[in-house]
Order: structure tokens, then C-alpha cells, then sequence
């Protein structure tokens, strides 16, 4: 969105780059439904070229992680009572996440309603972090519905209770709450960080523009990386105390051994409707070894996520005593917690996990 606000401010093909790049954002805000996939265009062998320049020796990452990285793909969706520039959260009544691996779905999540589904490939998910689930039919009866998650069935949460336990856990507030002491932007505070990241980028993107007969354009955004980062970083620095973030900023210091070589992100319109988006980070890796290493998404319309059938319901409660009890083999103890007790409120500043 930034892109597409401060071609305006520089050539003419930038101007012309700009107004057809707002258009397209114009249009996916105007939209109910929305759908995103989201993977890495690169092969396996590069991930683990990259990632050996960067381990220790004997910490490289495994085969099998680079290989669901460079197949895998990570698809959301999701569906509004209003067009998406005017919702808020309580306005989605859908919402769907599904993370796949070469071989099909690894981790399948969808909120619509009042129930949260969930599935999971427990087997390959066990395999590929090298630390294997037991088979859903050695489990204990008492591990009730949760061997139908770990045989890779839908189960179903009530959103409700999810809350509920979410509050107990961390003393804060559930799904789907807001905190009215939650940092937020003021009006005023966002145009001065759209306007200070506006003239940022204006001076540092060049655009230029391509196109097809069948309707596809390609919009190609590129800037040297270290300098555009070390502006961006100076464009924030006066607006800091506005800003809801808990730690300092980086600073031009920080990113002094970041390269500067150009990187691009390439739009991809068809009808004037933005339907890809790919940002080329091969320059970045600096290494002969990396030929292709890419970050792409695409979007569509997409449609209302629907609840599966045939879920079986899982309790929170159940699942809570099934976890501290160890009924996957030998029950949880004070040990694998430490010397130090909890007490109450000491999970408050914890991430919460609904």
C-alpha cells in the first residue's frame, strides 16, 4: 500500500505505476472474501546452502525442513460481513489457515461461528521435528477425542471456551476481545507515518512497467536494499513515542553489513486486479550457490470458508488434563517445570495461545 501510494511522487512511469497499483489495492479492499497462498520459489539444495553458511557446525537444518519450505505452502482466507477496508475483527464470520507440505495438508485450522476445527498430520509433523507423536490407537481411553486429532480427523473447540481459558490462563482478554488499553494509532499519528514512509520510498523505488496482450501486467518495484531500510528506519526514528511497538527501533548502525544490493517485488495485475505479488531476495543470500530464492504471493477472491463435517468436539478442560497428565507416556513432573512454582498472574505477559 505504501508502494502504491508514493509512485505518485516520483517519474512519470512511477506516476502511472502508482495509479494503476491503488486501483488494484482498491479493488481487494472492496472484496468480502479473500484469499491468500504464500510460498518460497527456491529448491531445497539452496535453503540448505543458505542455511550452512549461517549454522554451526552439526545445527544445519534437516533435509526434511528445507524440502517443506521450499513445497510447502502456507493458504489463509477469509470472509466479511463488510467489504475488507471497513472490517474490524468482530465483522469476519470466516476465517481458514491451512500450512501444506509436499505430500498435502500438515495443519488445517478454520473459524466460522462459534467453533474453532482444527486437523493436524501428527505423523509427519512428529517426523519432520524429530520428536514422533505416539499412534492415535496406542493412546489411553482417557485421551478421548484427542486421538481423533492425532489420527488426523477434525475436531471442533467452542469459540467460547477458548476465550474463557485464554482469560484463566493469562489474565487477558479472549478471541476476538479488545483491550481498550491495546496501543493504536491515532488519524493524526498515521498520516505522518504514511506521509514520513511515502517520501522514504519515493526517493529510493523505481518502478517500471510491462504488459501482455491477454491482459497481465507486471509492475516492478526495485530499490538498493540497505539504503532503503537505513530510510525507512530514519522515517520512523521522530515518530517512535507515537508508535505502539515495546522495544527501540533499529538504527542505520544495525544494518551497517546488510548488503545494498537491489531488490525488487513484481505485481502481477490481470484486468487490472492484483493477483501476485513476488519480492526476489536471491541478491540478499550473496552466495553463488543461491540462483533462486524468492517470496510469493497470490491472491484471489476467494470463498466463505465453510465448517467441516463430521468433527468430534474436543473439551478444553479435557484437553488441558490430558497435556499435564502425560498421557502420551508417564505423567508430567515437577522436575520438567523446575524448582520455582507458579503463582498466580505469572503467565499474564505470555503469549496467549487462543
Amino acid at each position: 500500500m505504501v508502494l502504491a501510494g508514493t509512485a505518485a511522487c516520483g517519474t512519470v512511469e512511477n506516476l502511472s505505476a502508482g495509479q494503476k497499483l491503488d486501483n488494484a489495492f482498491e479493488k481487494l479492499g472492496e472484496e468480502r472474501s479473500i484469499a491468500f497462498e504464500l510460498d518460497l520459489d527456491t529448491d531445497a539444495k539452496s535453503l540448505m546452502a543458505l542455511d550452512a553458511e549461517q549454522s554451526e557446525p552439526g545445527e544445519e537444518m534437516p533435509a526434511e525442513i528445507a524440502e517443506l519450505l521450499s513445497e510447502g505452502t502456507i493458504s489463509v482466507s477469509m470472509h466479511s460481513k463488510k467489504p475488507i477496508e471497513e472490517s474490524e475483527e468482530k465483522d469476519f464470520t470466516a476465517m481458514a489457515m491451512k500450512l501444506s507440505g509436499p505430500d498435502g495438508a500438515l495443519l488445517e485450522y478454520r473459524l466460522v461461528g462459534d467453533w474453532f476445527y482444527a486437523r493436524v498430520d501428527a505423523a509427519t509433523l512428529g517426523e519432520m521435528s524429530g520428536n514422533p507423536m505416539p499412534p492415535a490407537d496406542e493412546l489411553p481411553p482417557e485421551a478421548g477425542a484427542f486421538k481423533k486429532l492425532l489420527a488426523g480427523e477434525w475436531v471442533k473447540l467452542s469459540k467460547k471456551e477458548m476465550e474463557e481459558t485464554g482469560k484463566n490462563m493469562s489474565g487477558a482478554e479472549g478471541l476476538g476481545e479488545s483491550s481498550s488499553a491495546e496501543p493504536s494509532l491515532d488519524a493524526k499519528t498515521q498520516k505522518k507515518l504514511t506521509d514520513a514512509l511515502k517520501k522514504a520510498v519515493a526517493q529510493n523505488v523505481d518502478f517500471a512497467t510491462s504488459g501482455g496482450s491477454d491482459g497481465t501486467e507486471h509492475i516492478k518495484a526495485t530499490a538498493p536494499f540497505r539504503t532503503l531500510v537505513t530510510e525507512l528506519l530514519g522515517a520512523l526514528k521522530p515518530l517512535q513515542n507515537d508508535l505502539p511497538i515495546g522495544d527501540e527501533l533499529p538504527t542505520a548502525k544495525d544494518f551497517a553489513d546488510a548488503p545494498n544490493t537491489k531488490v525488487s517485488a513484481d505485481f502481477t495485475l490481470k484486468n487490472g486486479e492484483l493477483t501476485e505479488v513476488s519480492v526476489d531476495l536471491a541478491e540478499l543470500a550473496e552466495s553463488a550457490k543461491v540462483k533462486k530464492f524468492a517470496l510469493v504471493l497470490r491472491v484471489s477472491e476467494g470463498e466463505k470458508p465453510e465448517a467441516p463435517a463430521g468433527a468430534t468436539e474436543l473439551d478444553i478442560e479435557e484437553l488441558m488434563t490430558i497435556m499435564l497428565t502425560g498421557a502420551f507416556g508417564g505423567a508430567v513432573s515437577d522436575e520438567e517445570f523446575g524448582d520455582v512454582p507458579l503463582e498466580e498472574g505469572d503467565l499474564a505477559g505470555d503469549t496467549q495461545m487462543w
